[in-house]
């Protein structure tokens, strides 16, 4: 069955908002350290207007999520990627980023920053992000991570 990549329904929210936290455990995080990622990791109804959010599917299974901003410079934000733990390289993450690239050229955007953590950083850069300094996380004071930028 074929890969589609569509929007989400609202009442998908709350299963896209574990599959990020699932994704985001595979790097080994303890209890605690996702706890504090929870509420950057999920997904609210307004998250539906203020940004372009995407799912991967193969029939009613949902295998990965992404979520595109705009900022006031005009610029895309790769703010969210994540895949279902068991799809890992098999093509979902390389297919959401390449709908988000398209998406962010099509608002007008000639680049897109992607605040990665660091265990998921080399998969963009496969991809052609280059590094672009370091940025503070959103979850975990004093915590930086990398942040790459995607020139159009």
């Amino acid at each position: 069955m074929q890969l589609t990549i569509r929007a989400p329904d609202i009442e998908e929210l709350p299963a896209l908002s574990e599959l990020c936290m699932r994704s985001k455990a595979v790097w080994g995080y303890d209890a605690a350290f996702m706890e504090a990622c929870r509420r950057e990791l999920s997904f609210d109804v307004s998250d539906l207007a203020s940004s372009q959010v995407a799912v991967a599917a193969r029939g009613g299974s949902l295998l990965g999520v992404v979520q595109v901003r705009m900022t006031a410079e005009g610029e895309a934000d790769l703010a969210k990627l994540f895949v279902e733990p068991a799809e890992l390289r098999h093509g979902v993450g390389q297919a959401l980023f390449a709908w988000a690239r398209d998406v962010a050229r099509g608002l007008g955007a000639v680049r897109m920053t992607i605040e990665a953590d660091p265990e998921a950083a080399p998969f963009y850069r496969r991809l052609g992000a280059r590094d672009a300094g370091l940025a503070p996380s959103g979850s975990v004071a004093g915590r930086m991570l990398p942040k790459l930028v995607l020139e159009f």
